[in-house]
């Protein structure tokens, strides 16, 4: 029996991800030392008091059943966290979903709010799971290109009405990946104006919220006007506080649009395990300390990885935020090339700019999910590339 995938998968390509894991195992079976810095898994262990909360409450065998969805603490930690850091008052009740990482929200929202034959606006280049949720919806993909020139925003006013006519969402990233751009206050209103023109439910992803560096401001979307009134955002534990595996993160926003996803998925899961709802609320309604020395760690790998890239010649400007650095390659390689042969050659591990879309070619993507130190060595392999394979 000859078994073939659905026409929507054949459509997706392979993930990067597991080809430059794949690639990464070849080289290590070869001798060579990798420095990976391709996926965006945090390295660092969350905090201690996470932790024990955890652990407190895997002891108790009461909590070994499904939790359905989020418990009322879970939604009224995440409200809290959204008034401290972002002043946003959200209702715990209606406002606020428990989803198993924010991927988990991306991949199910198209599914549950695009018909075939509906466009959705999707930023290029970006996060790999914004196209593909359409894809398995059936949906139809108008990209918004990010352009250096245009500060890494989408010009809405370049859309064409016949596309507007048939587009449901929108999909926007800030900061961003793998571009690591910020929008300010007025880009935020610019795009409720237009949602409400063009009756688009706008997706905000938001998952490094509190990666945002030089003292630049953390701005929610949510904390715009009229932005419940067309959107939902989404955010993760996962970068935040590096319960990545914990696989515990929400969206908040229009009551609408999270009972419409809270259906769906009411078919596919049973929530989230208790005891890491424990650890996620202990998280969440925190001092915060624990977050102001966080980044200001991820700001000095940054620093420490441009600087040591600058050295070789090779120069790119600050990420104002997230755990990436978005590099445009030396002229005569295509992405791919470059990442891969990179790995082989120096045992350094980055993602091709072209895995998040047709204009992130030329471009690779660098995650700060090393040490300094090992950051620094890998600036001087690659400069050692670089001297070694000028075209």
């Amino acid at each position: 029996m000859n078994i073939v995938a659905s026409e929507k998968l054949q459509k997706m390509s392979s993930s990067i991800f597991q080809e430059v894991a794949d690639q990464k195992q070849k080289a290590l079976k070869n001798g060579i030392d990798v420095i990976d810095l391709s996926v965006g898994s945090p390295d660092f262990a969350p905090p201690a008091f996470v932790v024990e909360a955890l652990a407190e409450a895997a002891m108790d065998r009461s909590k070994y059943g499904y939790t359905l969805k989020g418990i009322p603490e879970f939604d009224e930690a995440v409200s809290y966290f959204y008034k401290q850091r972002y002043g946003v008052e959200l209702n715990p009740a209606s406002e606020v979903m428990q989803l198993m990482g924010s991927q988990d929200g991306l991949a199910h929202l198209a599914m549950a709010v695009i018909n075939p034959g509906d466009y959705v606006l999707v930023p290029d280049p970006g996060y790999p799971i914004y196209e593909a949720s359409v894809t398995i919806a059936g949906g139809n993909i108008y990209p918004m290109p990010l352009l250096e020139e245009n500060r890494f925003l989408p010009q809405l006013d370049e859309i064409p009405l016949v596309v507007l006519e048939k587009t449901k969402l929108m999909i926007i990233s800030y900061p961003g990946n793998p571009v690591t751009a910020l929008a300010d206050r007025s880009f935020f209103e610019e795009v409720v104006r237009f949602a409400k023109k063009h009756e688009i439910l706008v997706l905000h992803d938001f998952a490094y919220s509190e990666l945002i560096f030089d003292n630049n401001p953390q701005i929610s979307f949510m904390s715009v006007p009229g932005a419940k009134e067309v959107g939902i955002e989404f955010n993760s534990l996962s970068k935040t506080f590096n319960m990545a595996g914990c696989r515990i993160g929400y969206a908040v926003g229009n009551e609408q649009a999270l009972a419409i996803l809270a259906s769906l998925k009411s078919h596919i899961d049973y929530g989230v395990f208790y005891p890491i709802q424990k650890a996620a609320i202990t998280a969440l309604t925190s001092d915060f300390s624990f977050l102001q020395s966080q980044v200001r760690e991820y700001e000095k790998r940054r620093d420490v990885l441009i600087s040591g890239l600058s050295k070789g010649g090779w120069q790119t400007a600050k990420s104002p935020a997230t755990m990436f650095v978005w590099v445009k390659i030396p002229s005569g390689w295509t992405s791919r090339r470059f990442a891969f042969e990179l790995i082989d050659s120096k045992g350094v591990a980055v993602i091709p700019g072209d895995a998040f879309g047709k204009l992130g070619e030329g471009y690779v993507r660098i995650a700060l999910v090393q040490p300094s130190e090992r950051l620094s060595e890998a600036a001087e392999r690659i400069q050692e590339f670089l001297r070694e394979t000028q075209v």
